[in-house]
């Protein structure tokens, strides 16, 4: 099986357009957005973002938003889910695979969770747009409800 050929250059052209990705989740209001590297792991992708919205609105916008400067980067999606329900919408751009939660749902799944030990590549994230702002959205440690 051939091996994919992976850098970490900060001016990789991959590296730019997951970057180009986060800001136009973030520009679409995500609630922090977690960009992972993980050209190193042998991974089915080089990178994974990970945000969320506050509805399912939200969540279409975002997705929506990064499809649209991810084309305009000459990328080209690969494969899509949940677009239309917009409580979980995938996005695959090959080099760069993309989750947009309803902001529940990725608590519950905790898919940073899962790749604890890959790098995170740094995003200025405003304060509102920051995971302590959303308190509101919390599970209850105590019966896993949703507090709003």
């Amino acid at each position: 099986m051939p091996t994919r050929k992976t850098t970490t250059a900060p001016n990789d052209k991959y590296r730019q357009d997951a970057l180009a990705a986060a800001q136009a989740a973030l520009d679409k209001k995500g609630i922090e957005p977690v960009l992972l590297d993980l050209t190193q792991s042998g991974s089915y992708t080089d990178y994974l973002l990970i945000t969320s919205g506050q509805a399912d609105r939200t969540v279409r916008a975002i997705a929506d938003g990064i499809v649209e400067v991810m084309k305009e980067r000459g990328a080209r999606l690969l494969g899509a889910e949940g677009l239309r329900e917009g409580r979980w919408a995938l996005l695959d751009f090959g080099d760069l695979v993309v989750h947009v939660f309803e902001h529940p749902l990725r608590e519950f799944y905790d898919l940073e969770g899962m790749w604890f030990d890959a790098p995170r590549l740094p995003l200025q994230i405003p304060a509102e747009q920051r995971l302590e702002a959303q308190s509101a959205y919390r599970y209850d440690d105590d019966d896993q409800s949703v507090r709003t």
